[in-house]
């Protein structure tokens, strides 16, 4: 009889085990960004915040006295709700809301602001640019920028015989001078491999002025437009307070003679934000065109 066979059990094919990796649920994008925005959001309110509700605090404790010559925060408010509450109230004459006074001493800040601006960056250019215009208008510059602001009111007025247009060119006076210097530094400053760069491409004056000289002196011509706004909005107030007429300034004065004083503390509160944000406009603007290179 022929042997049994052998039988050699098949193994199964063996299928390799695969781990499989259950991924985490993603999170929203803004999701993920909203912790970091809350917390970059608390670092830069709430130290202010609670720099602010302190020295409130402190202002009420030592004002709360009835001798004391300096209302508390309590009493501005309860004194000044009217003025809060209806800044846009339209009366007769000088009798205005807040708001129509701050946007006339905007108005007169803006017109004298852009026409320093215009006339100083093109004065600091050819300062900057020429060795025979520094020598010539550099020592004239440093003479009359140390003159008071309000120094040049009288012979305004006597040159232009109105209130409004002389308050215009302290305005300008007063702006003026830090963009012209500012602006001759940053074009002295540019680099000698720009200058090298303009002479190969052969670039005209013009295209000099737009593409090279421009871009490299902006930081320097930002700081100086920064400083000017500044100048411009102390300016105008004092300038008010003797010119009359809607203004800021005017209102500050008028309430002093008519011993309100909780109105002046409420004035100065605005001339301090409306200035705060002027000089953020002009950081914004300046951030915006230097790419950063600008300071803030």
């Amino acid at each position: 009889m022929p042997a049994n066979p052998v039988r050699i059990p098949l193994k199964e094919p063996q299928i390799p085990a695969k781990l499989v990796a259950f991924a985490a649920p993603h999170k929203p994008a803004a999701r993920r960004a909203l912790p970091k925005w809350l917390s970059s959001l608390a670092g830069h309110v709430v130290p202010p915040l609670v720099t602010l509700v302190f020295l409130l605090v402190l202002w009420e404790i030592l004002c709360s006295s009835p001798t004391a010559s300096v209302p508390p925060p309590s009493r501005v408010v309860s004194e000044t709700w009217e003025l809060i509450a209806h800044p846009f109230y339209v009366g007769q004459g000088v009798d205005q809301g807040l708001f129509w006074h701050i946007f006339a001493s905007l108005k007169r800040v803006a017109l004298g602001y852009c026409l320093a601006a215009f006339a100083g960056i093109a004065l600091g250019t050819l300062v900057g640019q020429s060795e025979w215009a520094m020598r010539g208008l550099d020592p004239i510059f440093q003479v009359l920028r140390t003159v008071p602001p309000l120094a040049w009111l009288p012979l305004s007025l006597a040159a232009f015989k109105d209130g409004n247009p002389s308050a215009i060119f302290v305005i300008f006076i007063t702006a003026i001078w830090p963009i012209i210097i500012n602006t001759a530094v940053g074009i002295r400053n540019i680099p000698q491999d720009y200058q090298n760069v303009a002479k190969v491409l052969r670039l005209n004056q013009f295209e000099y002025f737009t593409k090279i000289m421009i871009p490299a002196a902006a930081p320097y011509i930002f700081t100086g437009l920064r400083i000017g706004i500044g100048l411009s909005w102390l300016a105008i107030v004092a300038a008010e307070m003797l010119i009359g007429g809607v203004g800021i300034g005017f209102f500050i004065w008028d309430a002093w003679n008519s011993s309100r004083i909780s109105d002046i503390i409420l004035a100065l509160i605005y001339v301090g934000v409306v200035g705060y944000l002027l000089d953020r406009a002009i950081a914004f603007i300046a951030k915006s065109v230097t790419r950063n290179t600008a300071s803030t």
